[in-house]
């Protein structure tokens, strides 16, 4: 075995929490490794309705602190990361008569405004349907709605760039690399490691573990640490469904059910829908989550009670499914249980400290980030001070609602360049899309085409810049080409990426 350096922080977990926490520690001068078992964001942070909120129907639920801590994040997110998190329209028709009166939407709506420190975000206004191209494809039973603001975000993208930004700073970032077991000895950690690609195993040392592995977080504290008896997350499964476009306005919108649960209609990747999300309890391995019946049924039958066009089982062209570790707080139905986090320091007075991280969603994460910093601070030690408000992602230094000037002038640098190509790139890339696209003059440069707009160019900068090695971690989550190439195009870029792996090897 190797022997390593005794790192004062070490991560299990390659989410959006795990890998914000690793990015802002290391960034006030902690030295840092993660571990994540699989690929960036293979789990529940893919797994998403992909939203930068406040949370809405949380107000509901009495959730004061979250919503506003949640809407204070929004424009501060926009502004590090341009590329991969923009502002969105959503759409909240109203029936009277319906499952909630028009003053409480609009008492949520005039908190939602207020008490998040909105600046460039519009406010809340009110639609006549009769009148707007909102209520074009949807039914004639609403005459109202309401539109307010929230944001979108590429889930995936947004984990693996805090991953590249925290290696560039300096962290030991090791995908692929399952923690076979965390022990406390002689006052720190030892943890042995193994490469899930070649099989081989590590030994590390560590001041602090953080166990940031959401669903799993349970099953690491008693299969990987050796706690007994743990019970600290309640699993909700959460499906989505994505559909040919079934509207052409650039707004979403929110959809109250019968039921009181709620979904989202999104306009998604351009020609298409992504409707969403289903909660249920999950038990089980969260590995294994998949739609079911019930719950493609549920979606399908919810969206058409608001389109004129109903959705059905044949619109459908990608489905995925998530399971959101929630922390435990005894709700009674699994859409009630709080979506706020909860951090806990373990460890007697002398022993290694863990921190164990339960809950939290997308849009806390960085604030959740600066909360583990404090915990981490008490238990060995502080080390600078907060500094990721006013930071940029990687690709995302540019003027909060500079995308379009960045398009044109990526435009303007490679003229061959299609234009959705153009507008593609920088909305995944940023201003690191003319580092990735380098010396091209022409389209031949960028080597060969796997399909849509895919080229080895953007391909190979996936696996040398953002440890992409199989052809789902580029077309699902690095990219969502997937819904785009064809089975046989995705086998060859298979075939491509194995033979760079070989040679790497």
């Amino acid at each position: 075995m190797l022997e390593q350096a005794i790192f004062d922080v070490f991560v299990i977990g390659g989410g959006i929490n795990g890998c914000g926490i690793a990015r802002d520690a290391v960034g006030r001068g902690y030295s840092v490794a993660l571990a994540e078992m699989k690929d960036f964001a293979s789990g529940t942070s893919s797994g998403s309705t992909k939203l930068i909120h406040g949370g809405l129907r949380y107000l509901e639920y009495y959730e004061f602190r979250l919503v506003r801590e949640a809407l204070m994040e929004r424009e501060v997110l926009w502004a590090m990361a341009p590329h991969v998190i923009w502002p969105m329209r959503f759409v909240l028709p109203f029936q009277k008569g319906g499952l909630r009166p028009a003053w409480l939407i609009r008492l949520g709506l005039f908190l939602y405004d207020h008490i998040g420190g909105r600046k460039l975000l519009p406010a809340t206004r009110t639609l006549d349907m009769t009148r707007d191209p909102a209520g074009a494809p949807l039914k004639r039973l609403f005459t109202k709605a309401f539109e307010y603001s929230d944001g979108w975000v590429n889930d995936a993208r947004l984990v693996v760039l805090n991953a590249r930004d925290a290696a560039d700073r300096g962290a030991q970032v090791m995908p692929r690399t399952r923690v076979v077991s965390a022990r406390r000895k002689d006052g720190h950690w030892t943890i042995e490691t193994e490469n899930m690609v070649t099989g081989g195993r590590q030994s590390f040392r560590a001041r602090m573990l953080v166990n940031a592995t959401g669903p799993w977080v349970d099953r690491v504290l008693a299969d990987t640490i050796g706690k007994k008896d743990v019970h600290n997350v309640r699993l909700v499964q959460g499906s989505h469904i994505v559909v040919r476009k079934k509207f052409d306005d650039p707004r979403a919108y929110f959809f109250q059910n019968p039921d009181g649960r709620i979904i989202f209609a999104i306009p998604y990747e351009n020609d298409f829908t992504l409707i969403g999300t289903t909660d249920h309890d999950f038990i089980g391995d969260p590995a294994g989550a998949r739609i079911n019946d019930a719950e493609i049924d549920y979606l399908c039958k919810a969206a058409s009670e608001y389109f004129t066009d109903p959705v059905t089982r044949d619109d459908i062209v990608w489905t995925y499914s998530a399971v959101r570790p929630l922390f435990d707080d005894g709700a009674s139905k699994a859409q009630e249980a709080t979506r706020d986090y909860v951090l806990r320091l373990d460890g007697e007075t002398g022993q290694a400290p863990l921190l164990n991280v339960f809950g939290g969603k997308l849009t806390t994460y960085r604030r959740l980030g600066e909360s583990a910093l404090e915990k981490i601070g008490e238990a060995i030690g502080v080390k600078g001070s907060k500094w990721t408000a006013g930071s940029s992602l990687p690709g995302g230094d540019f003027p909060a609602t500079g995308y379009d000037a960045e398009v044109a002038s990526l435009k303007a640098r490679y003229p061959f360049l299609a234009g959705s190509h153009a507008r593609r790139l920088v909305r995944l890339y940023g201003t690191r899309a003319a580092r990735l696209l380098g010396k091209a003059a022409s389209e031949a440069d960028l080597g060969r085409r796997f399909g849509a707009d895919l080229y080895e160019a953007e391909v190979n900068w996936l696996i040398e810049q953002e440890w992409a090695r199989r052809a789902e971690d580029v077309l699902w989550r690095r990219t969502k080409l997937g819904l785009k190439l064809s089975p046989a195009e995705a086998a060859e870029l298979e075939e491509y990426m194995q033979g760079a792996a070989n040679a790497a090897a």
